[in-house]
């Protein structure tokens, strides 16, 4: 974004801190603030500077979904949509009335990194038609509360920022939740897991049909179901395959 500025001739500024930039901001007169992977609350005294509101861009079908880490979530938890909002901020983390929304499909096999590209460009459309409403004074505002969601489940899909933990593949999951956890973390950070003594990084897996169930590359899940390990990186090893992996740990 500073690049792009510069090349438009546009000043930047980079605070440490936002209310080290509040004076700054005030001088300008803004009309419109727009908010984009920034993962803290914004103050009610930036949030009162521009002229008209401050817009946010969220990955997910808000109220759902709020949070640090929405993408990731979805895809951990198996979901088959998810989407873009756009909000008028307010003081609450992810809680501003809704002004544009668009639902998208998750394929079977999407990752974080696919979804993440796809939620981008989406976004960069919406936030483009929710700033040309502002200008010409035409802002729909809906309340998340009108969108039909439990406070159960608002509260149940809440996200944090991943921790080290959150990496960790325990197998005796079942085989699906393992391979939507390895797809929430693809291709950064990978899911990490240990077989045998063995620790290593898995970059793609997929739940094992019937006749890949005692394959080479198969491993085991709780419920009985096998996941096929297709890449895996090895501790200071380049990525290989599964199968080859299994096969070193199983002879050693």
């Amino acid at each position: 974004m500073k690049r792009l500025a510069g090349n438009l001739g546009l000043p930047s500024i980079e605070p440490l801190r936002l209310r080290d930039a509040l004076a700054v901001l005030r001088e300008r007169e803004p009309d419109l603030f727009a908010v984009i992977s920034y993962g803290k609350i914004v103050s009610t005294a930036a949030l009162e500077i521009p002229r008209w509101l401050a817009l946010n861009v969220h990955p997910s079908l808000l109220p759902l979904y709020r949070g640090a880490t929405p993408l990731r979530a979805v895809l951990r938890d198996g979901r088959a949509e998810t989407g873009v909002t756009v909000i008028a901020m307010d003081a609450g983390m992810d809680t501003g009335d809704i002004v544009l929304q668009e639902r998208m499909t998750i394929a079977e096999h999407e990752t974080y990194g696919e979804l993440h590209d796809r939620c981008a460009a989406v976004a960069a459309t919406l936030l483009l038609r929710a700033t040309e409403a502002a200008v010409e004074g035409r802002v729909v505002r809906t309340a998340q509360a009108a969108m039909g969601c439990s406070t159960e489940e608002i509260a149940a899909t809440a996200t944090r920022p991943l921790e080290k933990a959150d990496l960790f593949v325990d197998w005796d999951w079942a085989a699906l939740r393992i391979v939507n956890h390895v797809r929430s973390l693809a291709p950064v950070p990978l899911a990490r897991a240990v077989i045998g003594s063995q620790a290593l990084k898995i970059v793609s897996a997929h739940v094992a049909s019937p006749a890949e169930l005692n394959g080479p590359a198969t491993v085991v899940a709780g419920d009985g179901s096998g996941v096929v390990l297709e890449t895996v990186v090895p501790p200071n090893r380049s990525a290989m395959s599964g199968a080859a992996f299994l096969r070193a740990v199983r002879i050693g």
